[in-house]
């Protein structure tokens, strides 16, 4: 590993509030921590005639080619080592991975292959070609089930979009959890003409957490994703159904982890010109906020890993903002125009 490698891992870890190790037992306890990270277009140098990712080779736009490839993984890797604080997470979701082959890359030829990582993934019908994916440690997350749920609007037959990742599996001690890693449709073409497709999004995902609930009693839920809205949009709270107030959860209620996070200005988990936005969330069920339960995450528990070598200086609009891959189609060479969240989950024996 490059002594710069090294450097990046080290500050990393010097960021993170909490240095207790995660995946190890303390009086009676085992946290797990769970990650999501949009790593903003992970694509192979390969031209697939199915999708449009043209520019993304290299004789593309954006001139994408090997050497910028093997940098974007090992941006990628460094980011996931140190939200794990030299201990990588129990389970990671990702999006906009382009394919299997490029998560076989992340996961078998960079130094996450010492973690022992698995991959869960379908590919997706998006016009572009990107998906969502899920990572785990065997060691510490054991999948039972998983399925890609498709979105079909039914008035567009031509929409094509990411699919819905679903996962269930055991987590650590014999605790199920249920998953679903999600990428819902861009604001591109504006936040208007653009909100029907991610309340349909919403409305699908909804419809499968009341089939899961109504099968499974109090099933331990977390949803994760980059969903191009926030936690006060209408598509979270009005038909996601997502509270924002703790203290006032039923088991079968869903409360957005990142509410939090929105009330504060100068930071967030991606910015647009001067405003940051927190678009990428963490939403539990209401039981894994109960003390009673055996499985619990605290409701200030999801953070957004936002060290300084993730971050530069924003020469337009001032204060900081994400160190990203490209600007427009100027290669820059950073990680991603995301940050990464986690949370951690904490089981009592």
């Amino acid at each position: 590993m490059k002594l710069v490698g090294i450097l990046w891992i080290l500050l990393s870890v010097l960021s993170v509030v909490s240095a207790q190790e995660i995946g190890q037992t303390h009086d009676s306890i085992v946290k797990s921590r769970i990650a999501f990270y949009n790593v903003e277009n992970l694509f192979d140098i390969f031209n697939d005639s199915l999708t449009n990712d043209d520019e993304f080779t290299p004789e593309g736009e954006r001139h994408w080619n090997n050497k910028k490839f093997y940098q974007k993984l090992n941006n990628i890797y460094k980011v996931i080592l140190g939200i794990g604080e030299w201990n990588p997470p129990a389970a990671i979701g990702l999006c906009e991975i382009e394919n299997r082959f490029v998560l076989n890359k992340l996961v078998y030829e960079t130094p996450l292959k010492n973690s022992g990582y698995k991959i869960i993934h379908f590919d997706s019908p998006d016009r572009r070609g990107i998906d969502v994916a899920f990572l785990y440690r065997p060691a510490l997350f054991s999948p039972l089930r998983s399925y890609p749920i498709r979105i079909n609007l039914h008035d567009d037959t031509a929409f094509k979009t990411r699919d819905i990742l679903y996962i269930k599996g055991i987590l650590g001690e014999a605790d199920t959890v249920h998953f679903f890693v999600n990428h819902w449709p861009s604001r591109y073409g504006g936040y208007e003409d653009s909100k029907p497709k991610r309340m349909f999004v919403a409305s699908v995902l909804r419809n499968k957490v009341d089939s899961l609930q109504k099968a499974d009693g109090d099933p331990n839920i977390i949803i994760m994703g980059d969903f191009n809205d926030e936690p006060s949009d209408e598509s979270i709270q009005s038909v996601l159904r997502a509270k924002t107030n703790s203290k006032e959860l039923n088991n079968s209620d869903l409360f957005d982890m990142m509410v939090v996070l929105q009330k504060k200005a100068d930071m967030g988990t991606n910015k647009y010109r001067e405003d940051w936005s927190v678009i990428d969330q963490f939403i539990v069920s209401g039981n894994l906020l109960l003390e009673g339960n055996k499985l619990i995450v605290s409701p200030e528990g999801a953070q957004v890993y936002a060290p300084d070598f993730l971050l530069e200086d924003d020469r337009v609009h001032f204060g900081k903002q994400p160190f990203r891959t490209y600007e427009g189609f100027s290669y820059h060479g950073g990680f991603s125009d995301h940050l990464a969240i986690f949370l951690d989950l904490v089981q009592r024996r």
